[in-house]
């Protein structure tokens, strides 16, 4: 049984470069291609497996090459893949388009098999869920499969933590069955009406996350400016680290999570795992990609 449990979608990501955004209609050459994994789930169980966690990761794919791209990950990462391959529907996609002078982009996602992830889905891996250290999800698929999923890890006494992202309204009563919550600034901000810039501003965002339920800490990521943890007693204000040149922010978050998972699987306390969130956010940003930027249990320790 896996000490790390995470509910996700994935989806494969193609990213294409121009020089100018089309119209429509309009045909032009592009700068540049990458096609690579994406799916936040995804993301933050190869973060966990990598950063050393034992992790499972519960999704619907679709019977395809994008699908298999997806099991070839999760392969390399050390992930269990407790997905159900889904016949009638394609693995999830999107098609990002980035303008290189400005990096503006435009983005077209179709969830496919991810969409139809249900509470049916995580009620059929209810034994693998209880018996976790720590279950870890976001809001990516199905708001009901999320809450399903947090209830069954709640009932059975396992650590859970809630990435919010992309921001949504929650249903009552969600936030309580969340061990933890771990919103960047515009997440928090969405959340609970409050404006989130550094960390003077995010303690009271995570105090009134606190107010909403949240059972034993708010975390809010800063980007440059670190984390701001409150558990309702104590703030502790994590700075950021240098690993080298920032080349990709793309998946920090994502980093940052699945390390945050490893480190209370391990059973560091708050500070040391705050730190090995934070290195693990850090190391992720000097290299190109999502999953393929995540950086293993060595760099991380030699880093701290």
């Amino acid at each position: 049984m896996a000490d790390i449990i995470v509910l996700g979608i994935y989806a494969a990501d193609a990213a294409y470069r121009t020089a100018k955004m089309p119209v429509v209609g309009q045909t032009l050459l592009g700068t540049g291609f990458q096609l690579g994994p994406g799916g936040k789930g995804s993301n933050q169980a190869v973060a966990a497996a990598k950063a050393g966690g034992d992790v499972a990761f519960l999704s619907r794919i679709g019977a395809d090459t994008f699908g298999q791209m997806g099991r070839d990950v999760w392969t390399s990462a050390g992930v269990e893949a407790l997905v159900i391959e889904d016949a009638d529907l394609p693995t999830g996609s999107a098609g990002i388009f980035i303008e290189d002078a400005t990096g503006r982009n435009a983005i077209v996602v179709v969830p496919g098999a991810a969409g139809a992830i249900g509470p049916e889905d995580v009620e059929a891996r209810a034994d693998r869920i209880g018996a976790a250290k720590v279950a870890l999800t976001q809001l990516e698929q199905p708001m009901a499969a999320a809450e399903h999923f947090l209830r069954i890890a709640h009932g059975a006494g396992v650590t859970t933590i809630l990435n919010p992202a992309p921001a949504a309204d929650l249903p009552e009563g969600m936030l309580a069955l969340c061990d933890y919550v771990t919103p960047n600034e515009t997440e928090a901000e969405e959340l609970t009406g409050l404006p989130v810039t550094g960390p003077d501003d995010a303690l009271p965002a995570a105090k009134a996350l606190m107010a909403q339920g949240v059972r034993k800490g708010a975390l809010i990521t800063l980007g440059e400016n670190g984390s701001l943890f409150w558990d309702g007693t104590d703030a502790i204000h994590t700075p950021p680290m240098s690993a080298g040149p920032t080349l990709d922010t793309t998946g920090a978050g994502d980093a940052f999570n699945g390390g945050f998972a490893t480190a209370l699987a391990d059973g560091l306390d708050m500070r040391r795992a705050l730190r090995f969130a934070t290195a693990t956010a850090a190391l992720s940003v000097t290299k190109h990609g999502t999953a393929a930027s995540m950086p293993v249990r060595a760099d991380i320790d030699a880093l701290l």
